[in-house]
């Protein structure tokens, strides 16, 4: 599947937020997509099952600490969620590594080369955080419908 399908399926929601903007979160979506078929294949071999749990909470956590991150007021509080997200892209690729005896070497090495893409990005990032001020971003707007009843 190349990037353009996957991207497709990714619900509008989640692409107009501004956060879809950071190239570094899309690779980590991506790559957790990725990761639950590469996991699914680890637990068929008990040799890889507690590898593949490993694999996909670090694969998880690039995205979500990103996410996180992104909504803090201040470059300093960004820049410590992004090193939380290095730090786990860089355990992804190391967990990766492992899995190499049951997955294809196409796969692997495909999904390193995300990981490294995704820790160049992250190494250029954390410190412009620790540099910078405040957000200075549109936010996405959020409609309600003015009859949609939200408290009896």
């Amino acid at each position: 599947m190349k990037y353009e399908e996957w991207e497709k399926d990714v619900p509008e929601s989640v692409k107009h937020d501004p956060l879809w903007r950071m190239t570094a979160y899309r690779l980590a979506t991506l790559l957790a997509d990725l990761a639950w078929g590469d996991v699914t294949r680890m637990m068929d071999d008990k040799r890889t099952s507690a590898i593949a749990d490993q694999l996909y909470r670090a694969v998880g956590s690039i995205g979500a600490n990103l996410a996180e991150g992104y909504g803090r007021s201040t470059g300093k509080e960004r820049a410590r969620f992004y090193e939380f997200a290095l730090g786990s892209a860089r355990e992804s690729r190391h967990w990766y590594y492992q899995a190499r005896h049951v997955l294809d070497t196409e796969a692997m090495q495909h999904r390193v080369g995300l990981l490294d893409q995704t820790i160049r990005l992250l190494v250029t990032m954390v410190p412009q955080q620790r540099e910078s001020g405040t957000i200075r971003e549109d936010g996405p707007v959020y409609d309600i419908e003015p009859e949609l009843e939200l408290c009896p």
